[in-house]
């Protein structure tokens, strides 16, 4: 009796042990070419997708620190036409801005006769233009998160279906539906869902946050733009 005990504790000792943490390595290692492909696309992009949100920050923040100084300069100088070199015009968005009204101002007033209301339209329609394309110019990766956020998850969603229905083929092979049979095919789909949100869940966030950051910089542009617009409408009644 105790040999038969022993031998019943170390058969059981034996037994392999199952695993005790999710390890995502061995999921994709062991998951279906359709479910790797499916989590191949996904991570490389929310690789690009945290490329576009660390670049986004950084030039957003320069730019802004570049046309506030710019801004600053250029009213406290009387001479515009110096606060324009190619260089600014080149690196500052604001300067850019200006740019575009200056350069409209002196088209329409090179002429002996000048018509007011219609220079003050176009130098206005200038710099508005301007302003939309410094706009358009930084939000042009944005549609990229946008198209992550609300395409990951159903991407991920594909790969989990398709892993379940492997899943089922396999019960149908080894005609067992026990826990055994199905569960690692069952974690491996899902897995595939896990990445579509991982990389869902910050192009989302980044989007919205974004947004908001390019309305307010083409609102601060605007603003420059008004300003600019007024002091060269005050040129023109001198003219």
């Amino acid at each position: 009796m105790p040999s038969l005990l022993m031998s019943a504790v170390t058969a059981q000792t034996a037994l392999p042990a199952g695993p005790t943490r999710l390890d995502p390595i061995e999921l994709f290692l062991d998951a279906d070419i359709v479910v790797q492909a499916v989590i191949v696309g996904l991570v490389l992009a929310s690789i690009w997708t945290w490329m576009i949100i660390v670049s986004f920050s950084l030039r957003s923040d320069m730019l802004n620190s570049k046309s506030r100084a710019y801004e600053a300069d250029f009213w406290d100088t009387n001479d515009r036409e110096a606060a324009l070199s190619k260089r600014q015009r080149a690196e500052v968005p604001s300067a850019r801005v200006a740019g575009a009204g200056l350069d409209e101002w002196r088209r329409s007033t090179k002429s002996g006769t000048v018509d007011r209301d219609a220079a003050r339209q176009r130098i206005s329609a200038a710099m508005e233009g301007q302003v939309a394309h410094e706009a358009d110019e930084l939000a042009g990766r944005l549609n990229f998160l946008a198209t992550t956020g609300s395409v990951a998850p159903f991407v991920g969603l594909f790969g989990t279906v398709w892993g379940i229905m492997n899943s089922f083929f396999q019960i149908g092979a080894q005609q067992s539906a026990s826990l055994a049979v199905v569960a690692p095919g069952i974690a491996e789909a899902l897995f595939a869902t896990g990445i579509g949100l991982f990389a869902a869940i910050p192009a989302v966030i980044a989007y919205n946050r974004f947004s908001n950051t390019v309305n307010h910089y083409e609102a601060q542009l605007q603003r420059f733009a008004d300003k600019v617009h007024a002091g060269l409408s005050r040129e023109l009644d001198k003219a």
